[in-house]
């Protein structure tokens, strides 16, 4: 019942929950800002079905983050509140701007955008959009400056043993947020994009199993309708169609922005946390060879017992520096050096509990940097191939009647979570043992780092953070589960499920009203109607 290692875990599984519903609405929502573009420039209904559908899936997604977020700030002051006490001088300019100014834009013109539908002008109900997405780029920019500020601290002074801030601008323009958020909406970018190619790609597959849609001698579609399934006419293959074109290429581009970006971030980590970066390479000697499979014994925290299967000379050299042949510094030459910098063993303070005096080990768990930084490169390439086969694909205008395929298509749109969320464990976990690591470089202010073992509240017990972990688990289960039926329905309703007008039955205006009670309103006129 150790509350630190509770506390961890709890705030890392609410934390990586979170973290599935936040590239989502990151990703998708500069989608659905281009499809409304395209219709109020072109008129044509097409990109009306394709905002609407892809909509009301960012909606879904977005109340789900907002619900899941708000427990991650309940945490510092639960769990975390020497943490708390000690970040909070440089944690609250930043948090504040993204409460007040991004979330506040956000919500709001979102919220227009949801009641406007036929009450504002076009081109002024597509401007409360994307003013709602930029306000959800924004308010991850303060997030990240925040995180950034844990992994490389700057603008500050140390005054009675807490940092002060006294440069918000250092803060702000701190070159590990700068790369850490450019980094993280290019892998949101391929997160919405594989989510967009995959249900487009099970949309069109099920018009193939319905018979609506068929191929001629050559494999050119042959686009169908079915006046019986609401929604199922000629235009909706058109909306799928260059969906899925216009998530794959979306797709590949974010991949290439995730690769470049995290080129830039992992040069940063290799001159601000050069043991993080040297435990994901399994390095424990200096030298300039790159890792693609090192094996050891599960748990050991002896970098000894590591055995490298395959590496290529210079690789690492490379991803370090920019050349071939500099030697990057090992685990058995950076711990010593750690410890000569900040000490063998914890403080003997109350503060540290039980582990007060306690030896450091500076090294992270092996087995989670190591692989978590493959995973991380792994399931991006999968998602970029797999969109790089989609277009290849649906050249001829539809995809095939593989069950097999169309099952591969969803399933590939976990790859970009997948990728995500591995980056963010490794760069969390890749820090410990501390919570604020220290800045090695030059211009450092010296002593502004916090030990893990020190940031955990020390009037909570382990058998308090065990029940509140249970209690979210549970909560976070009901709403994982909510979310997923939501999204299963609309997704299998189509374009109809989100646009009610289109599945009139026969007799009906059109107009959304019910032919069979003509003083029942119309459907349309409830605001609420496209939200929910």
């Amino acid at each position: 019942m150790d509350p630190l290692e509770i506390a961890r875990w709890q705030f890392g599984i609410t934390t990586v929950y979170h973290f599935i519903m936040v590239p989502l609405t990151l990703g998708l929502g500069p989608v659905v800002a281009l499809m409304q573009t395209q219709w109020v420039r072109t008129g044509d209904e097409k990109w009306l079905r394709m905002t609407k559908f892809w909509g009301k899936l960012y909606l879904i997604n977005f109340i789900m983050g907002v619900a899941t977020g708000l427990v991650q700030e309940f945490q510092f002051g639960m769990a975390w509140s020497e943490y708390s006490r000690y970040v909070g001088d440089v944690f609250g300019a930043p948090l504040a701007m993204e409460g007040l100014l991004a979330f506040f834009f956000e919500s709001v013109f979102l919220g227009l955008w949801i009641f406007g539908w036929d009450r504002l002008g076009k081109k002024l109900h597509l401007a409360t959009l994307w003013i709602a997405v930029a306000g959800s780029v924004v308010s991850a920019f303060f997030i990240i400056v925040a995180n950034s500020w844990m992994q490389h601290p700057v603008g500050v002074e140390l005054i009675d043993g807490r940092p002060v801030m006294t440069d918000i601008w250092a803060v702000l323009t701190n070159n590990t947020a700068l790369s850490a958020y450019s980094h993280t909406v290019m892998g949101a970018i391929a997160v919405g994009a594989g989510f967009v190619v995959g249900i487009s790609w099970y949309q069109l597959w099920q018009r193939r199993r319905d018979g609506i849609d068929t191929v001629d001698a050559t494999g050119r579609v042959v686009v169908g309708e079915n006046a019986s399934i609401p929604g199922r006419d000629r235009k909706d293959h058109s909306v799928w169609l260059t969906s899925i074109r216009i998530g794959a290429v979306i797709a590949i581009v974010g991949f290439g922005g995730v690769a470049i970006t995290g080129d830039l971030q992992a040069k940063l980590m290799f001159e601000q946390q050069p043991l993080k970066m040297a435990a994901a390479e399994a390095a424990c000697h200096d030298g300039t060879s790159f890792s693609v499979l090192s094996i050891g014994p599960l748990g050991s925290q002896n970098c000894e017992d590591v055995v490298g299967i395959i590496e290529i000379p210079g690789i690492l050299s490379f991803l370090a520096h920019g050349d071939f042949d500099t030697e990057i510094k090992g685990v058995n030459t950076l711990i010593p050096e750690y410890q000569a910098l900040y000490g063998t063993n914890l403080p003997d303070d109350p503060l540290y509990g039980e582990r007060a005096g306690q030896e450091i080990n500076y090294l992270p768990i092996m087995e989670v940097t190591y692989w978590g930084f493959r995973l991380m490169i792994g399931f991006g390439m999968l998602a970029a191939a797999f969109a790089a086969l989609t277009l290849w694909i649906v050249r001829k205008g539809t995809v095939p009647q593989s069950k097999f395929l169309m099952g591969t298509a969803l399933l590939s749109i976990a790859a970009p979570f997948g990728a995500n969320i591995a980056g963010w464990v490794f760069t969390e976990m890749g820090r410990q043992p501390f919570v604020v690591v220290p800045n090695p470089t030059p211009g450092g202010v010296d002593g502004v780092y916090m030990f893990t073992a020190a940031a955990v509240s020390p009037g909570v017990s382990g058998e308090e953070i065990i029940f509140s972990l249970a209690a979210l688990a549970l909560v976070y289960a009901f709403l994982l589960v909510f979310e997923v039926k939501l999204l299963i329905k609309y997704v299998r309703g189509g374009v109809a499920s989100a646009m009610p007008e289109l599945g009139h039955r026969e007799g009906d205006s059109g107009d959304g009203s019910d032919p069979d009670d003509p003083n029942k309103p119309d459907k349309r006129d409830d605001v609420l109607a496209f939200a929910y």
